[in-house]
């Protein structure tokens, strides 16, 4: 739905945009869209119009650039530092739409709440695709469903949205829709032989062994990154280092979360 707001995929049907209606777009991509010989200050600065140019650096400021980072060039700046000078572009755009694809990826939790803080001062609607629960929590006013074919509008908070799914995160909710779709696929009528029993009993077992094997992991993990969240909230502890280790950590966190809902997905299948 995205590619066809913003005019990157051809579609079918009608799209109408309102009057007035001036867009700004934040692909996944974006960061490595920057032109890296520019310093944070030149890219900010040549984005900036008006009387915002005279705060340039306050804004930088504002997101955790201070006069030592903002000289240095996009190049050398880790991905959730690129993250974080696209959005500042971002908002210095004159428009009253921002689409936001997964702003969240690549940055920590101190990055996040700055960027939730100035999306909630922004004055324009949003259009936010988003996995993270918390980001979205009191940012956004209504959901969007989409499943089998259909769009279904909800109108309230991602809390609201995932109690009434029985769901706690958005990815479990996404899993159990996919979950639905496979076993309706089944015949009713569709019968095993004896070795055919077999195999999938053992297949069973060795799913559910990887199943097992990827929850401690993910656990692990997942107290690591919560380790690493508490050090990068000590400025005294920050360091490019540490971020580069802490992305590395969250990319492991992501890829074993992917490997856990198919191997999930996988052993529903299999028992189904």
């Amino acid at each position: 739905m995205i590619r066809a707001l913003v005019g990157e995929i051809e579609h079918e049907g009608e799209l109408k945009t309102g009057h007035n209606v001036e867009m700004a777009y934040f692909a996944q991509n974006q960061a490595e869209e920057l032109d890296k010989e520019k310093t944070v200050f030149q890219t900010i600065d040549g984005a900036a119009h008006g009387e915002i140019r005279k705060r340039v650096r306050s804004l930088l400021g504002s997101f955790m650039f201070g006069e030592e980072e903002i000289g240095k060039k996009i190049k050398v700046l880790s991905g959730g530092e690129r993250a974080r000078v696209a959005l500042c572009k971002l908002l210095l755009e004159p428009a009253n739409l921002l689409v936001l694809d997964e702003p969240t990826n690549h940055l920590d939790i101190r990055s996040k709440d700055v960027l939730k803080k100035a999306l909630m001062n922004y004055d324009g609607t949003l259009i936010v695709i988003s996995h993270d629960r918390d980001f979205l929590d009191g940012l956004t006013s209504e959901m969007y469903e989409f499943s089998n074919g259909n769009v279904k509008q909800f109108l309230g908070g991602v809390y609201e949205f995932l109690e009434t799914k029985k769901a706690k995160t958005i990815k479990e909710f996404e899993h159990k829709e996919k979950v639905v779709e496979k076993k309706q696929k089944f015949s009713s009528d569709n019968k095993l032989t004896y070795e055919e029993r077999k195999q999938k009993d053992r297949d069973i077992r060795k799913t559910q062994n990887k199943v097992s094997k990827l929850e401690k992991q993910i656990g692990d993990l997942e107290t690591k990154v919560e380790e690493m969240n508490q050090k990068l909230l000590d400025p005294t502890a920050y360091s490019d280092d540490l971020m580069g280790e802490y992305t590395n950590v969250k990319k492991r966190l992501d890829q074993a979360m992917k490997d856990w809902e198919e191997s999930e997905r996988q052993l529903e299948l299999l028992k189904s």
